[in-house]
Order: structure tokens, then C-alpha cells, then sequence
């Protein structure tokens, strides 16, 4: 299955801006590109690429004043298959993990390990489960307690606000989730990127980038999706960290206005 992926944004500045952009696939995925996720940028614009510390592809850049149009549009070649569920993966003794694994254990800027380190305990450290399982029965937990709403979201909502407040929007479910996994010893990274809609219900909202979180089981990075709760075809990963201030799309040094966002994830035309 061949799917459709691309995004077209359009921003404004008053100023000279400096921007930092995770705009582009995992390096990971990108083997499975068969048209290049290329940044096409109007007014054209002289542009640095790195690698950041999460291994995300990054881009830095100065924003003139003025608009500025980020866009791109590539196929990638799928399994059609859903997300691997594989109830069998362990947790791992903290001692025996990778050493790139320890942070993704501790608390970040909207994760806060230690406030809800009793709580994850309390509600599921008695379980007699694989670490699957426990991830799961997280999920379950999160996509139960918290109402999805885009009234709800802010910037400065964490862990325990979700926790309190029981509503938010997806960045908001993962980081509750995640969080709970990391207080129970399983090593969780926020993740964001594309997801389809191919085999799911629309959710008439339109398209958008979508956050999910990964847990490390049995040796490699699963991924969690505590706002939808089900395995989902056409996964695309862009960007992994901490949190969500690691995963910014578009990071801006100054303001900047947002006036166009479009983001596409589907199968492509003739695409079996």
C-alpha cells in the first residue's frame, strides 16, 4: 500500500525569526519513502539540516518578515498491517536496559514521574502482568478517564493536570500515559508524526498531526496510542523525546502567526 503524506503551512512574521523545524520523517522511516519528504520553502530560503539528540531530522532556519510557506508532499510504501501487538513483550530490570533508554525513565517538563510516582503504583503496581499488558491496562486507564476536546488543550498542561482535570487533547493523553509507564520502571518516549485514517472511523475533524507515545519491551521501541486505544494503519513517526517541548513541529524563536495548516495522511490514488 502506497500512502500519501504532506503537509502545507503557512506563518507570518513581524520580524526576522529564527525557527528550528521537525518537519521531516524519521531517519528510520525514510528508507520506506519512494517520492522524498522534501521541505519546499517560498520565499526560498537557505536552510540547515542536523541530526538533534532524540535522532530526530531537523531543519534550522531564519523566517523572513513577512509570509512564510513550509510544504511538501511524498508516498511511502506501507504493510497495510496495524500496529504491532505483541502481549507477550517483557519489561526489562532497570539494570539490564540500554543506556539511551535511562531518561526516558525520568521526568520532563510535562511529565512529572515523581507527583505521580504513588499513584501509578497504587493503581497498577499489584498487577500480575507481562509489560505489555501493564502498558496497556495504562491505556485503557487514560483512554477511560480523560475526554478528548480541542477547548481543553493548553500549552502549559501536564501530567497531573490531565490527571486532575480529566480532559485535553491528544499530546495530553500520551503525556498521561507515558507518564505512568515511566513510574512503573518502563522506559516511554513521546512520539508524534502522521496517522491515517485508512480502516478507522473519520472523526470528522480535519487532519492533523497526531501525538502518540512508545514503550520500550523485549528489546525495541513499541508504540501506544492512549487516545485512540486501538492498533491503526499508516503510522508515520517524524519526531521522538521527553515530551512534547522535545517534538515541537515548528519551534520559534519570536512570534509568529499561524495562517494556514493543512497535514494529509491517506492512501494514495491506486494504491491497493
Amino acid at each position: 500500500m502506497r500512502i500519501r503524506i504532506g503537509y502545507d503551512i503557512v506563518t507570518r512574521q513581524n520580524a526576522p525569526t529564527p525557527m528550528v523545524l521537525l518537519l521531516h520523517v524519521r531517519p528510520e522511516v525514510s528508507g520506506r519513502l519512494t517520492q522524498p519528504d522534501d521541505l519546499h520553502l517560498t520565499p526560498d530560503l537557505p536552510v540547515r539540516e542536523f541530526i538533534d539528540a532524540f535522532g530526530n531530522r531537523s531543519v534550522r532556519l531564519i523566517a523572513p518578515s513577512g509570509e512564510v510557506r513550509f510544504r511538501t508532499e511524498a508516498l511511502l510504501e506501507s504493510d497495510g498491517e496495524r500496529d504491532l501487538v505483541v502481549p507477550s513483550a517483557v519489561r526489562h530490570p532497570i539494570e539490564e536496559l540500554p543506556d539511551e533508554c535511562l531518561p526516558f525513565l525520568l521526568a520532563s517538563r510535562y511529565c512529572e514521574v515523581d507527583k505521580l510516582s504513588r499513584f501509578a503504583w497504587e493503581r497498577f503496581g499489584n498487577l500480575n502482568a507481562t509489560g505489555w499488558e501493564t502498558v496497556q491496562a495504562v491505556c485503557d486507564f487514560v483512554h477511560r478517564h480523560v475526554a478528548f476536546g480541542y477547548q481543553h488543550a493548553r500549552y502549559t498542561k501536564s501530567a497531573v493536570d490531565v490527571l486532575e482535570e480529566r480532559n485535553g487533547v491528544c499530546r495530553d493523553y500520551q503525556h498521561l500515559a507515558l507518564t505512568l509507564c515511566r513510574c512503573l520502571g518502563i522506559p516511554a518516549r513521546y512520539a508524534t508524526g502522521y496517522l491515517s485514517d485508512i480502516g478507522a472511523p473519520p472523526t470528522g475533524n480535519p487532519m492533523d498531526f497526531s501525538a502518540w507515545f512508545q514503550v520500550y519491551l523485549g528489546g525495541r521501541w513499541y508504540d501506544f496510542d492512549a487516545r485512540f486505544n486501538t492498533p491503526r494503519i499508516g503510522r508515520t513517526l517524524m519526531a521522538v523525546g521527553r515530551d512534547a517541548a522535545d517534538c515541537a513541529l515548528i519551534t520559534s524563536f519570536g512570534t509568529h502567526t499561524l495562517e494556514k495548516f493543512v497535514v494529509v495522511c491517506e492512501k494514495a490514488d491506486g494504491s491497493d
